[in-house]
């Protein structure tokens, strides 16, 4: 297997990963507090990240990446959980997953101010094409509009744009796992006081879904899918593997219907294409 080969494979996995998080979080939210739940998924992502990086002995990341650390952790440790976490009050996890469609994009758009690239004019075209269409969706889809839970969606994507841009690019000396874990290890003296803070009395009483839905995001989201996304993005390229982030509204939307039975009208499938159609010829362009 080549190595453009690996990182699509590794860049599937982790977007097959990552599809499950906004039904999770969705499920964990019902009984969970969202600040709470932002802190106790990275205090237990943080833990596994240390034992992973004390295992295998990996050198403590240079002064140059701390400001790269910084951003990734504030776009994938804090901010997107904790905005999606906070959306998923006001909206269904199949609502969320529309705005995530988003996400390639995003990550785009961050990687051309990151990187300098200048894409084509057609790629801006087709970006605000894209957004016209969710927002299309938020103000006239089937399902009741959530101000509050759009706008937070939308803030969630764009932190995670960024988080994926910068993490990705890190990735490509530090090596996908490393980046994430690093990013996850710089957290916890905010995640830490956070989960404290926000323990809520009655944590024992959150029914099993909710706990399931909190191991889920904790482990699978925070860590094993980044593990397997950063590497895919190394190995494969930002611009290609990152179209496999199309993929993840259609895989979200599956599972919010089979798992939640959240209703998928006829509005939100048309939203989720169109958006998607637009992001893939953004990033043709790109």
């Amino acid at each position: 297997m080549n190595t453009s080969t690996r990182g699509w494979v590794n860049g599937l996995i982790g977007v097959v990963i990552f599809a499950g998080s906004m039904p999770a979080t969705r499920v964990a939210v019902v009984d969970i507090p969202p600040l709470f739940l932002t802190g106790i998924r990275g205090c237990i992502a943080a833990a596994l990240a240390i034992l992973l990086l004390v295992t295998f002995k990996q050198p403590r990341p240079v002064r140059s990446d701390l400001m790269s650390l910084l951003i990734t952790a504030i776009g994938v440790v804090l901010g997107f959980p904790l905005f999606s976490a906070l959306a998923l009050q006001y909206i269904s996890s199949a609502h969320a997953l529309v705005f995530v469609g988003l996400l390639p994009v995003c990550t785009a758009i961050f990687g051309v101010l990151r990187g300098g690239e200048q894409p084509h004019p057609a790629f801006w075209l087709f970006s605000l094409l894209g957004s016209i269409s969710v927002i299309s969706y938020a103000a006239l889809g089937g399902i009741a509009m959530s101000i509050e839970g759009d706008l937070l969606m939308l803030a969630a994507v764009v932190v995670c744009g960024l988080g994926y841009a910068e993490g990705a690019k890190l990735s490509r000396r530090l090596g996908g796992w490393q980046v994430i874990s690093w990013a996850l290890v710089i957290s916890l003296p905010l995640m830490l006081p956070l989960a404290v803070f926000y323990w809520p009395d009655n944590l024992s009483e959150a029914s099993t879904t909710a706990w399931i839905g909190l191991w889920y995001v904790s482990i699978f989201s925070m860590l094993v899918g980044f593990i397997f996304w950063y590497k895919g993005l190394a190995l494969g390229g930002i611009a290609a593997v990152g179209q496999l982030q199309l993929l993840q509204p259609f895989m979200g939307l599956g599972l919010a219907a089979v798992l939640l039975h959240e209703q998928v009208n006829m509005s939100m499938i048309l939203a989720t294409c169109g958006a998607v159609f637009c992001v893939a010829l953004a990033k043709r362009y790109a």
